[in-house]
Formats: C-alpha cells, sequence, structure tokens
C-alpha cells in the first residue's frame, strides 16, 4: 500500500493570518466564559483584532481572520451549526460587508473607532434581522433594537479606541511579533 502526502504550502501571510486568528479565536473564548447581561450582549473582544487587521494588512486579511475566528469558535464551543453560530456569521458577515465600504471612506475621517462602530451596528442588525425573519418573526423583537444598538455603540467605541491605541506606533513595536 503506497501512501500519498499532499503538501500544501503556506506563504507568509498564511500563517500571519492563522496566528491571529489565533488570537481571535483565543479571545472569543475568553469572551464566552464572561456573564453577559442580556443575551447576546458581548463587548466583541476579538473584533479589536480584525480592526487592527484591517489596518494593517487590508480587508481581505481582516475577513479571513474573522470568518477563521467564529467558525473555529463555534467548532470549539461546541456551536457550529446551531441558532447561535448563524446569529454569530451573519453578524460577521454583514460587519465584513460594511468594513469593506467602510474602507473606502476619507482616511481623515474614518479610523479605528468609527469602523468599529459601524461593524458593530452591522453586526446587531444583522442578528436582529436573522432573528425576526427566522427565528422569532414577531415585531416584539424591534422593541431590543435600541438596547442593542445602546450596546453596539457603547462597545463600538470601546473596541475602537482600543484598537486606534494598539495601532499607535509604541504599542505596535511591542506587538509586532504578532504582527508579523
Amino acid at each position: 500500500m503506497t501512501h500519498s502526502v499532499i503538501k500544501l504550502p503556506a506563504s507568509t501571510d498564511d500563517h500571519r493570518i492563522a496566528r491571529l486568528a489565533a488570537f481571535a479565536i483565543g479571545l472569543s473564548l475568553a469572551e464566552a466564559a464572561l456573564p453577559s447581561p442580556l443575551p447576546g450582549v458581548k463587548p466583541g473582544l476579538a473584533n479589536i483584532i480584525t480592526l487592527l487587521v484591517l489596518q494593517r494588512f487590508g480587508w481581505r486579511a481582516a475577513a479571513w481572520v474573522s470568518l477563521l475566528r467564529v467558525v473555529a469558535g463555534s467548532l470549539l464551543l461546541g456551536t457550529f451549526l446551531s441558532p447561535g453560530f448563524i446569529l454569530s456569521f451573519s453578524g460577521g458577515l454583514l460587519s465584513l460587508l460594511v468594513l469593506g465600504a467602510a474602507c473606502r471612506l476619507p482616511a481623515n475621517f474614518f479610523g479605528p473607532v468609527s469602523h468599529s462602530i459601524l461593524a458593530a451596528f452591522a453586526h446587531i442588525a444583522a442578528q436582529l434581522g436573522v432573528v425576526y425573519f427566522w427565528l422569532i418573526p414577531h415585531a416584539g423583537v424591534l422593541y431590543l433594537a435600541p438596547v442593542f444598538a445602546t450596546a453596539a455603540l457603547l462597545f463600538g467605541i470601546v473596541n475602537g479606541l482600543i484598537a486606534a491605541r494598539l495601532l499607535e506606533e509604541p504599542v505596535h513595536e511591542q506587538l509586532a511579533p504578532a504582527l508579523k
């Protein structure tokens, strides 16, 4: 019997994306252990990594990191293909699409904080859309929109400020090994 070995070449970019996705997955797992004041309200700490990758390496790398985080995180948490996974995936997907459009906005007016806020609103909008059109098709779901929008604004600002701080040069030098 002959065994065949398939070798897939991995580029430096592939290794960087894998390291950053692993870091984002770790943050997702840590966040899953935190108590939530309301179901579905989480700070989205892993989105800080997505924002860093977006600013340093572009939208395509950020999309890979974000999607790998959602899929691998759900596999590790045992929620793959569950309603929670669908909510997370849809939120991540719409956030990525909004970030793709936001990257084309003038950089002197739009940076990590505004990108984070836009992504947070897109994430919650997608989740509320999935809940309304699939899980609970009742107008009462929309009464939760102001609560979730407030949380998205708050966490969007905080995560954006953290990302902006990490992108500053002195702090970035400390993180250089992880971002290479």
